[in-house]
């Protein structure tokens, strides 16, 4: 079809440069971003280091839409240049290594002074040297230049646009040559090491010259069925550019009947100027197609980017491909709910009153003192002394006729002791030990020249009292009378008084009386419970005793 013809590195400088100061005043930040498929997607944004420069400016552009293809094309005016002899392909194969999701895509000439309008004779001599081989040395280069440069997947667009009249590698003036001088370029890359080339077959859309499934040169050597698609005729609306003959849809229809991917290395406005239209339904047919990759040609007159002549096609492709962001989420305040809190009533903690255990002291209990009975000592009847006339004894009366008396024992009178009460140590129980009684020998007692009534009866004490030790009785030996028998002691304890304030009076016991009280001690303590007591022994002296001896 009829475009703009393609001009060589140094006829361009002039462009390279204004494109690159309108790309400044063309980048803007990142307007709200829409949704689009990720399609590979690219742009000819120039054939040298500046299209490489160009695509970040451009992915800002598009709101950070990544642009995964880069495009170019080897000048066609001398073999050199076919052979890939050019130094922007480095920048290219650099920009194609950093990731491996990029493509690179490459449009390749098949002859030499491509764009000169060479004659259809001159070009159909020029296709059968070709099919001849005579140009297979040229894309051998081509191939291990790509191998070298580390892009050996290149995809390759060899002989784009054949069924038109622009170039000299057309299909028309010869297809069958044609079609044998591309399987020639074909086997000749294919057969460098390293390759993993794709041929990209794309014609023209519509019949142009001829129908471009004339041209086409079988599966074998075709890996991609592409198109070329500008806003021009044949066709004025873009239903016309579907359905039209060798149209968007036979080619689609084409491929997929071969089983090959479909492309879009050139697509833009042309013929019918500023067309929104025409981009937005271009870009919803590439959606639906699903192509292995498109390229817009952005220069004017077909260009939305760096071209500034058509801002409505523009404003329609940069909302179309710019991504969709989701809104910013504004949150929903969410209200707290106030906590009241449930006011914790503490438990009153009542102490459990701790109730001492009381210590009951153990009492300590004195073992109660066994007094000992009070030896009642038996009397003895004492042998009968004769006292000498020399010294008269004590005891014998002296030789004058006496009168038998009755010697009665002189017995002590009781103390009663004032009672106070004593409480004894609870530490250190004092045992009182037992007095052992001292014998008291009574005096001698001039014999009485009374005679003793004969019977006495014993007293009996009302509560039997043992001697308390710290009395220490004198129990008086009593004369032994002979044949007396030993009356059984009774020990005789006085009965309290009930008025101690009027103690009783001591009665004196007669002398030579038969009866001996002792005392008893009981402590100060028990004294005073008790008063005093007194143990008292009788005996019968009388003469029919038998105890008197005289």
């Amino acid at each position: 079809m009829p475009r703009p013809r393609r001009r060589l590195a140094s006829t361009c400088i002039g462009t390279v440069t204004a494109g690159l100061l309108a790309t400044g005043a063309a980048l803007a930040a990142p307007e709200e971003q829409s949704s689009h498929s990720d399609i590979a997607m690219g742009a000819y944004l120039d054939y040298g280091p500046p299209g490489v420069a160009r695509i970040p400016f451009l992915s800002n552009w598009l709101g950070g839409k990544e642009i995964r293809v880069g495009h170019t094309y080897l000048p066609g005016d001398q073999w050199a240049g076919i052979e890939g002899n050019v130094s922007f392909l480095d920048d290219w194969a650099q920009w194609r290594r950093q990731r491996t999701d990029r493509l690179f895509v490459l449009n390749v000439p098949m002859q030499e002074r491509n764009e000169d309008r060479v004659p259809d004779r001159q070009v159909a001599q020029l296709i059968r040297a070709g099919a001849e081989g005579q140009y297979d040395r040229h894309f051998r280069k081509l191939a291990e230049r790509l191998v070298a440069l580390g892009v050996p997947d290149t995809v390759i667009v060899l002989g784009w646009e054949m069924n038109g009249v622009t170039y000299t590698h057309r299909c028309g003036p010869d297809p069958e040559n044609w079609k044998a001088y591309w399987k020639r370029i074909v086997n000749t890359m294919r057969s460098v090491p390293g390759q993993k080339f794709k041929f990209d077959f794309t014609p023209n859309r519509g019949t142009d010259a001829i129908g471009w499934t004339k041209c086409y040169p079988g599966d074998d050597v075709v890996d991609i069925v592409g198109m070329d698609s500008y806003d021009q005729g044949p066709g004025r609306t873009f239903d016309d550019q579907i359905s039209q003959p060798y149209g968007l849809q036979q080619h689609v229809d084409f491929a997929r009947a071969h089983g090959k991917e479909i492309s879009y290395p050139e697509w833009g406005l042309f013929r019918n100027g500023d067309n929104p239209e025409y981009v937005r339904r271009m870009l919803q047919w590439i959606e639906k197609q699903k192509p292995l990759y498109h390229t817009i040609t952005d220069y004017c007159p077909h260009g939305v980017w760096q071209c500034k002549q058509n801002p409505a096609s523009t404003k329609v492709f940069r909302e179309a491909l710019t991504p969709q962001r989701p809104d910013p989420v504004i949150p929903t305040p969410i209200v707290p709910t106030p906590v009241i809190p449930t006011p914790v009533v503490p438990t009153p903690v009542i102490p459990t009153p701790q109730v001492p255990t009381p210590e009951i002291p153990t009492p300590v209990v004195t073992p109660p003192v066994v007094l000992p009975s009070p030896e009642i000592p038996s009397p003895v009847a004492p042998s009968p002394v004769e006292p000498s006339p020399a010294e008269p004894s004590p005891l014998v009366p002296s030789p004058v006729a006496p009168s038998p008396v009755e010697p009665s024992p002189v017995a002590p009178s009781p103390v009663e002791p004032t009672p106070s009460p004593v409480v004894p140590s609870p530490e250190i129980p004092v045992e009182p030990s037992p007095a052992v009684p001292s014998p008291v020998v009574p005096s001698p007692v001039e014999p009485s020249p009374l005679v003793p009534s004969p019977e006495v009866s014993p007293v009996v004490p009302e509560v039997p009292v043992s001697p308390t030790p710290s009395a220490s009785p004198s129990p008086v030996v009593p004369k032994p009378s002979p044949e007396v028998p030993s009356p059984v002691p009774s020990p005789v304890v006085p009965k309290p008084d009930p008025e101690p304030s009027q103690p009783p009076k001591p009665t004196t016991p007669p002398v030579n009386s038969t009866e001996w009280c002792v005392p008893i001690n009981f402590g100060e303590w028990l004294s005073k419970l008790v008063g005093k007591q007194s143990v008292c022994i009788k005996v019968d002296w009388g003469k029919e005793t038998g105890f008197w001896p005289f």
